[in-house]
């Protein structure tokens, strides 16, 4: 009986709710809406909040409640985890009030919902870009910002994520090898890009090892009037990578490639 109780106050309570909200929808009443979208928003009924202020930001234009009503739409969006329509309307906020009460955080928002929103290495990273580009703002805007660091921290995320995409780009060409025409000439420009890019990326050592495996792998298949051009790319790149990484993990591999093509250049004199 308890149970038949409390669930009919519940379902009571739900339809109540929605008759409410549906004649909020109907009502002309601006600052109706608006003192029920905020209503909304602080107890997280975010799709109500943000369907109810899509409708007065218009009308609030040019009065004092316009600036707080389309940073709370921003908002809305963000709680939904639309962060690409919250990233939206964060940037019309601190364009239109670029000094505003919550530019700072608007700016913040804007580029850490497109940071969520940024996908799997391997798929397009669009939201990437457009993250990184807008934390770069925010740094310049807010660099004594107690959020400046945790910005620079993701700055530096999402520029990883960027170099291993490309890197898996590079890894793809050598693997690819000679199928369909050369690819490691496209695997060493690829790597190279990534390098200047990308200098401090974690996974610099495995682009090094990338390049002169593809030099190698080209002087392996090159005509005779290239072969000595292409032995002494190896010997180069073995010497940049010693240099750089004189204990690193592929030191083995990389000395086999060294003696085989220091030897082919000797036999030539």
């Amino acid at each position: 009986m308890k149970k038949v109780v409390l669930l009919t106050c519940v379902m009571m309570t739900l339809f109540s709710s929605c008759g409410e909200y549906n004649k909020l929808l109907k009502t002309q009443d601006a600052d109706l809406k608006y003192s029920y979208a905020k209503k909304y928003y602080n107890q997280k009924k975010y799709v109500r909040s943000a369907t109810l202020l899509e409708e007065v930001v218009q009308y609030f234009r040019g009065r004092t409640e316009a600036e707080e009503s389309l940073y709370l739409l921003a908002q809305s969006y963000y709680g939904q985890k639309d962060y690409t329509t919250a990233s939206e309307y964060f940037k019309t906020y601190y364009n239109t009030y670029p000094k505003g009460e919550f530019a700072e955080l608007a700016r913040y928002y804007g580029a850490y919902g497109l940071y969520l929103d940024s996908p799997d290495p391997r798929l397009d990273q669009t939201q990437s870009y457009e993250s990184i580009s807008q934390f770069l703002l925010y740094l310049e805007y807010y660099p004594q910002s107690e959020r400046a660091k945790e910005a620079q921290d993701i700055l530096f995320e999402l520029q990883e994520k960027l170099a291993y995409k490309e890197y898996l780009a590079a890894k793809l060409y050598y693997n690819l090898g000679t199928y369909m025409g050369n690819n490691y000439r496209a695997c060493v420009v690829t790597a190279e890009n990534v390098l200047k890019s990308y200098p401090d990326t974690k996974y610099r050592e495995d682009l090094v090892y990338l390049m002169i495996s593809s030099k190698y792998e080209l002087a392996i298949v090159s005509i005779d009037e290239r072969l000595q051009g292409r032995y002494r790319d190896v010997v180069d790149e073995y010497y940049n990578y010693m240099n750089e990484f004189p204990e690193g993990k592929y030191v083995k591999q990389v000395t086999k490639f060294f003696d085989y093509a220091n030897n082919k250049i000797e036999k030539n004199y």
